[in-house]
Formats: C-alpha cells, structure tokens, sequence
C-alpha cells in the first residue's frame, strides 16, 4: 500500500515563483528531489525512461501523516449567540439519496466540546429526526416510518421550552400509494432544555461541526442528497405556520421570526450562499457540494437554471465530496529564473517507495519563446484523476476485451476514497462526480504507472502516453515550450500570439469553450496545429472563476458515458453553459476546429493505416510524404502494435469536417472490440464493430486554415506510441517530422 501521496498548490509555475508541495509521508524521513519528465515509458520494448535530475531541490525532510477530510457541508460562521431556553425551529426541503447509510444532520448546531446542540437529521434507521443536547442530557424525536430514497420532503424539527415539547414533521412530496411514509411526531422533555450555544459555534447543513482540523473545518455525520430551502425560526411552530415559511418571500410578521432563510441558487458559480432572511447570515460551502440541481419545486418546463434560479435553489450534497486537500506546506520551491519551460516532478522516495508529483514550468512574461508550444492537458488529467475503473465497473474487461490487471494505486484508492473520484465515478449515493480537482493527490498522473485502458506493450494511457511525443521532440533536438491548457483558459489568444506552432497530447478530451475558441482563433489567424491524438475535444468543461483549481462537465445528450446528469441538470454551475459533447454546440464539433471527430473506442490491438491516393496526387501534402513510399503506415506500436487504436476519429464532412481537407490516410480494419460511438447511432443495430464497420477507423487529415495557417490531425491516441520504432527511424515518425519542420517553416501555406 502507498504510504507517501502528494501535491502541489498549482500544476503550472513560471521561473522564479514560488510552488508549495504538500506530502503525506508515513515513513520517518523521505527524500525529495526535482527532476525534468521527458520520457515516464517503463516498458522494455520502449525507449529508455529519461527521468532527469535538475540542479534544483535535493532534500530530506521529515514524514508526517495527513488527513483527508472528504466530504461536503454548509458553513453559517457568523452567527448570534442562542441563549439557553430558546424556543427553535429547523426546516428544508430534502431529497435524501442514502437514507439507511447510518446517521445525517441535516440542519445542526452543535458545540463539540461541550457536546451541547440541537440537530435535524436522519436517525440510523433512516427516520426524519430531532434531537437536542444540553448539559449532558439527550431527548429527541423521530417519524416512525423512514424516508424513501430520492423522493422528496418537507421535513422540520420544533423545540418548545416553554412547554418541553419536541416536535418533529415528515411530509412526502408526492406522496405514493401504499407507502405511508408521511408522519408527525410528538415528544414531551423538560421545559427550558434547549441548550445555550456560543457564537463562536456555527450552524452547519448536510453535517455535524465537529471543529477545525489542522486549520480545516471538520465535520460529521454527512448527509447524502439534496437540501433545499433551509430555514432556522426563533419560535415554536405547528405544521401549517413552518409551511407558511417555506416559500421565498413572508410578511413581516413572519420575517420577523426567522433567524436565517438560505437561498443556494443566488451565487451559483461560487462557494458562497445567501441568506435572505435580511439577518445577514451568508455562509461558504466546504468541499464544493453539487449545485445548479434542480429543487422540489422543478416543473420540467425550463431546462437552464438562469432562466428561473429559484427552481434551482437545491444543493447535492455528497460524503465523498472533495475540493482542497487542505494539507499543510512541507516544501516551498523557488523555481530558479534560468530553468527551462517543460514537464517536471517533485520524485519523493522513502525505504523503496518512490512517488511522483508532476507540474509544469511555463515561460515567465516577457521570455523569449519557442516556435513550438506543448499544450499540457491539465483539464484532461483532472477528468481521469484517481479514476476507479478496475474496481468500480463490472463490466470493464468487456470493455477492455481482456482481463483486467490491479494496479497498486488503484488498490489503495479503492480502500481510500476520500482522496476523491474522477470524472468517470459516482459518489457513494450513485449520483454522476460532475467536479474534480486538483488541490489534491492525483495518483494516476506520474511516470512509470501503467493503465487499465492503455494496451500492450506499454500499456499506457494519458500522461506516461504523452511523454512519447515530448521524448520524440527531444530526440529531433527541437526547441519547445510547455503551458497547460488551464493556463490557455485563463489567458486565451494572447498566450498561442507567441507561437506559430501548437501540438497537443495524445487524449486532450476536456475542454472550455475559452480553450476552444482560443485554439480556433490561432488556426484561423495563421497558427499550424498539431493534433497528435484521438477524442480531442470531445467534452465541454467549466472552470470556476473564484474557486481555484476545479472543473465542472455535465454529460448531457449523448455521448460515451459513464453516467448521466438527471433531466435539468445539463448546465455548468459555475458558468451557466450548456454541458455535454462539443459536438452539440453548434459549429464547435472537433470536426470544425481539428477535421476529425471521435469515431470508435477499443482497448485491445491498434491498427495500421493505408494511404490515401491523395496522399500521392496532391502537391498540397507533397512536402509531409517526402522520402516515404511505404503503402502501409504505422503498423508498429507500443499502444497496442499499431498506431491507429484506443479511440479514434475520422473526418466527416457532416459533421463538420472542412471540405477542403485531404484524408492522407485511413485505419482498418480494427477488431470488434472497436465498437462505433453511440452517438452516430439512433438506434443500435448489427454490424458497428470494427471487423465489419467502415465508420470505425482513424483518419489523418491536413487541412489550410486561412492567412497562412494549417492544422494536421492523426485522429489516433495509439499515434504517439508508434513514433520511437525502430530507434525513432520508422514512416510514422518521418510523416510527423515532415510536418512539424514545414510548420515550423514561416513560408504561409495558401488560403
């Protein structure tokens, strides 16, 4: 099992800033080194590894242990004292989506060090309940039936001192015939027992406060679902007064009585929430719970959240949910003024383990640059990030077409989940993993790991995949710059305006709407792009303005999916856009930016390639092919012995492949573990496997894209791996080399 897991603060740093890594170490001591990532290809049949030490950080430090706290809730921190003997009152809207886990708060103020509070939740029987604490004593009340799954509730709890009578109410939505799951319940404890809390003590939902942590807000008791509406009453009510609450605007009477009514769909895009009481009590999300989910009251008739917020005013809250590791600093690293821009690593090692922890260095403002820029994708990485497919999906070996190997991290991450899920999960409730990040340990992005999904014989997928094209570059002696897209998000066009040549990884799937049209404006604007990999482009992401480190996808309409969102929950949180595949947004497609689009998947043998006729008859394309005559290409690889496989992408002039791009060539056949997407069907039918679909194939494609401008594309993740046959001297290296030199050339292509 792994005993030394880490991160850092950011993945991307320019020379002379300062990067904060922040370890997990069980052994005493460990040592920590910083190394240049040119090569992470372990395999015997691949070129050597080329792990380079760096004249920056070699040291030891001491170990320490460091916790995750996993899990989501809402914070209120600025609240008035209550006085002991207070009349209260807690209520919500809930959609409960684990109700026999064991016990949830849902609304809860609770003094862990004297154990004194008063909690709304769910009992370990799944009951709606109330429960107050004070002085040692402990008297709650509970419904008598349980809570359904995602079904939802009025629920409220109501405390009397005056009379000592606890009260606690359970009102299905839409109730169901047969199933008695409404109840109000009555309980009489001693007058004035409600306890007195300081204000130091916050109001908490979706989970018990249980103190800071190392400088963290630690909570229990999690609640799995959705809350909606919450509302905390400085009285004693009967059922139709707590209803009357339950809207969103009171007369002045009842506004009178309310010490906080919380709106989640006003900042949707932030960390914060609202209280709209007029008291003032807005609060934060820690862990970066679900929003733009629609509430109890969704009619179905409006689709996107910003049209009417106030149907979009739930939360999901999750017990596996995690935003920022919050691990405190071992190792702050100036990153020396001269190094160069590329792909580097903190490599931590302690008693035979050794671990990785990868970043970027970008050139600082006002560097001189490379012609050619490598874009890192982060956003990709973060999707995948200690991903659960060999533990999570019964069905991968068919999906893999072979039988499925453990890897030790994917063990520890199985035993551990609160280090996070990718993209591809569900939480512990079932419900999609719509966010991911990177404040946290990503134990799949290192060198030397292999992947389920990467096939033989390196068996690789995304980062160690990648460092087969920066180890080709570097075998060329090509000068060359490495940015992460995260950073082509944030600065756009202005960030490509150095370069005249962009080359992208093997998988770059994740992608902002920033990222597209940046990348479109620098084709069309006399940029050359390299496209080196397959599935490009394929998701729409968000990233979040004010909270760092995080993306957003929702699955919507399609695609090859490991789940998807529920109806009305298509739009990003973060930036209200529409979600799902690019290649629903209009003219967006990866056809239109790059001439190919996602065509097949299949994990087990790639393919070879044929030449087009084109590829012999077009002066256009002269200059790529010169000093090959072979027919046959790239029937050779580490990614499956061939260079067309794992996802491919063929042009389609349908869905927006420029007319006027020249197919060089094209894969086949694949095997029927290469299966057709599903969004090219309507409907399933025979014949959409490889051995017999002419649509499953890879097409490369060149294409002009105007003042001067062109863009390659290879339509293939398996690509990359068959650049390093044969010592580097092989046609699939030599079409590449060609191109990368005539791009790198200032001479405009026509158009």
């Amino acid at each position: 099992m792994l005993k030394i897991t880490a991160y850092v603060d950011r993945v991307s740093v320019c020379p002379g800033e300062t990067l904060q890594l922040m370890v997990h170490c069980e052994y005493p001591r460990y040592s920590v080194e910083t190394v240049r990532l040119v090569h992470g290809d372990s395999c015997p049949a691949a070129p050597a590894l080329k792990i380079l030490p760096t004249d920056g950080v070699r040291r030891e430090l001491p170990g320490r242990p460091q916790r995750i706290l996993a899990g989501s809730f809402g914070l209120v921190e600025r609240l008035p004292a209550w006085p002991p003997g207070r009349s209260l009152a807690f209520q919500a809207f809930i959609c409960p989506t684990t109700p026999l886990k064991g016990r949830q708060a849902i609304i809860s103020r609770c003094d862990p060090r004297t154990g004194d509070g008063l909690t709304l939740g769910i009992d370990a029987g799944g009951h709606t309940l109330l429960e107050l604490s004070a002085a040692g004593s402990v008297h709650g009340v509970a419904s008598r039936v349980p809570l359904l799954a995602g079904q939802w509730y009025f629920v409220a709890g109501s405390c009397d001192a005056a009379s000592g009578q606890l009260s606690v109410f359970q009102i299905p939505l839409a109730p169901i015939p047969t199933i008695a799951d409404q109840d109000v319940q009555h309980r009489q404890c001693p007058p004035a027992s409600a306890p007195g809390l300081g204000a130091d003590v916050p109001l908490v939902f979706a989970a018990t406060w249980r103190g800071q942590d190392a400088g963290r807000p630690c909570a229990s008791d999690h609640f799995n679902g959705k809350i909606d509406r919450p509302r905390v009453v400085d009285a004693a009510l009967d059922l139709a007064a707590l209803r009357a609450l339950q809207g969103d605007t009171w007369s002045a009477a009842q506004k009178a009585r309310l010490l906080g009514a919380w709106d989640f769909s006003i900042g949707m895009e932030t960390a914060r929430f609202h209280d709209g009481s007029g008291a003032g009590l807005d609060g934060r999300f820690v862990n970066m719970p679900t929003r733009a989910v629609t509430g109890h009251n969704f009619s179905g008739e409006v689709h996107c959240w910003r049209e009417q917020p106030a149907q979009w005013s739930a939360v999901h809250f999750h017990d596996d949910d995690l935003h920022d590791a919050g691990w405190q600093v071992d190792l702050a690293y100036q990153v020396p003024k001269d190094l160069r821009s590329g792909i580097y690593a903190f490599q931590l090692s302690a008693q035979g383990e050794e671990q990785f922890v990868v970043f970027v260095v970008k050139p600082a403002p006002g560097a001189a640059r490379a012609k050619l820029l490598y874009l890192f994708p982060l956003a990709t990485y973060m999707a995948y990030a200690n991903e659960h497919f060999g533990t999570n999906d019964g069905l991968v070996e068919l999906h893999l077409n072979r039988a499925l190997v453990i890897h030790p991290h994917q063990v520890f991450l199985n035993e551990h989940r609160e280090y996070g899920h990718s993209l591809y999960d569900r939480h512990s409730d079932g419900s999609g993993v719509h966010y991911s990040s990177r404040l946290r340990p990503m134990l799949n992005l290192r060198p030397k790991l292999e992947s389920n999904h990467g096939a033989r014989p390196s068996n690789l997928w995304q980062f160690n995949a990648d460092t087969h094209i920066t180890d080709w570059i570097e075998h060329l002696g090509l000068d060359y710059d490495v940015v992460t897209d995260e950073d082509l998000h944030r600065e756009g066009g202005a960030l490509l305006s150095h370069y005249q040549v962009l080359m992208t990884a093997t998988h770059p799937e994740y992608c902002s709407a920033a990222m597209w049209q940046a990348i479109f404006d620098f084709t069309r604007g006399g940029g050359r792009l390299m496209y080196m990999g397959g599935n490009g482009f394929y998701w729409r992401i968000a990233f979040n303005d004010s909270v760092p480190g995080i993306i957003e996808t929702r699955r919507a309409e399609g695609g090859s999916r490991a789940w998807e969102p529920p109806t009305g929950e298509y739009y990003h949180a973060f930036t209200g856009e529409y979600g799902g595949m690019w290649r629903r947004q209009g003219r967006r497609s990866p056809n239109h930016l790059v001439g190919v689009g996602f065509a097949a998947q299949g994990f087990d043998e790639s393919s070879p390639y044929r030449r087009s006729q084109a590829s012999r008859d077009d002066p256009r394309v002269a200059f790529a092919f010169a000093g090959i005559d072979d027919e046959i290409l790239g029937d050779f690889g580490l990614i499956g012995g061939g260079a067309a496989g794992m996802e491919v992408d063929r042009h389609d002039a349908a869905l927006g492949s420029p007319p006027h791009a020249l197919v060089l060539a094209s894969s086949g056949p694949h095997t029927e573990a290469h299966v057709l997407v599903v969004e090219d069907m309507l409907f399933n039918f025979m014949g959409t496997t490889g051995n017999l679909c002419p649509a499953v194939r890879s097409d490369i494609v060149f294409f002009e894209s105007g003042k001067g401008g062109a863009v390659f594309s290879v339509g293939s993740i398996a690509y990359a791996g068959a650049l390093s046959h044969n010592r580097y001297a092989n046609n699939i290296s030599r079409l590449t080399e060609n191109v990368l030199r005539r791009f790198l050339d200032a001479r405009p292509f026509p158009g």
